[in-house]
């Protein structure tokens, strides 16, 4: 079961970066897109993101046989009530969101009837727009699939093999443990570095030209990760809030710990803490999901 005609609705980042991909990688595929922002989908158009953009959602999806949401997952559900009464019967519907329970609820109760498959491509820059997609974002990268009980195992196996032909290796997960897992892998590491960019733009004393001309790499990398779309974070941050307040709740404790060996001068805690977050580094690299490089081997797209 491939996918012939595919609507992509949202062409920033991921969205843009989808199409790019299904052109190089799927050039049998017809592609469509819309975006709610006239700016974006000329932009679209004059990149070639998609073969036709269209000015609503619903012309978009008319005859697509695959449709993948690409909007901040808070928009999610009154995306797919505006483009339901053009829905193709037996279209699959997807997504790209961070979060899949709310996701998955709010598809489920606007397209009564129709498949959805949720998925979420682990994969990403600091940037945004249309101009931010690039056709190789998805290589080597996971895509988490959390199909929904009961969903129709052909087309869950077909959404799985349309990732894998963009370069991404394909997971299958339970909504709610793909929402534990990213709030510590994702969310949580967001949620820091919001904070610890703030709290140096805050601190008085040290004006914001010192911050910045003295960025040492600890800080830096935690700009580039504090300058991804607020849009899209924040609802990140409030459709898994569950997820992420039990996570922020274990690292607030383990913080504590760490403030507590600190003051009592506990060095042997803190040599023994930081030699076992040290070797989650270099498995990290062995898993083939960074570089070892000084500069992490990233090119021009931050990727």
């Amino acid at each position: 079961m491939g996918f012939e005609r595919i609507a992509i609705i949202g062409l920033g980042l991921l969205g843009g970066s989808i199409g790019l991909a299904v052109k190089e990688c799927l050039p049998g595929a017809v592609t469509t897109g819309y975006d709610a922002d006239p700016a974006t989908r000329t932009r679209a158009a004059e990149r070639g993101l998609v073969d036709h953009v269209h000015d609503s959602a619903a012309e978009a999806v008319r005859a697509a046989q695959l449709v993948i949401l690409c909007v901040p997952v808070g928009a999610m559900g009154a995306v797919a009530v505006e483009l339901a009464p053009a829905l193709p019967a037996d279209a699959l519907i997807s997504d790209v969101g961070s979060s899949k329970l709310s996701v998955a609820r709010a598809l489920a109760a606007a397209l009564p009837g129709h498949a959805v498959i949720p998925a979420h491509p682990v994969a990403g820059t600091e940037r945004s727009g249309a101009d931010a997609g690039f056709a190789s974002l998805f290589r080597h990268r996971w895509c988490i699939v959390t199909p929904p009980e009961g969903a129709n195992p052909a087309k869950v196996a077909a959404l799985a093999a349309f990732w894998e032909a963009l370069g991404a290796r394909v997971e299958l997960m339970d909504p709610q443990h793909h929402d534990l897992v990213l709030a510590v892998t994702s969310h949580l590491p967001h949620l820091i570095a919001y904070t610890i960019v703030g709290t140096a733009d805050d601190l008085e004393g040290v004006t914001q030209s010192e911050v910045i001309k003295y960025s040492a790499g600890g800080f830096r990398d935690f700009t580039r990760i504090a300058a991804s779309d607020p849009t899209m974070w924040r609802d990140v941050f409030l459709s898994n809030k569950d997820a992420v307040l039990e996570m922020l709740q274990r690292f607030t404790e383990d913080l504590t710990a760490l403030q507590r060996a600190i003051r009592v001068g506990d060095g042997e805690q803190l040599f023994d803490h930081f030699t076992r977050t040290r070797a989650i580094r270099r498995s990290i690299i062995e898993e083939g999901q960074d570089d070892a490089r000084p500069d992490f081997g990233r090119s021009d797209h931050g990727g």
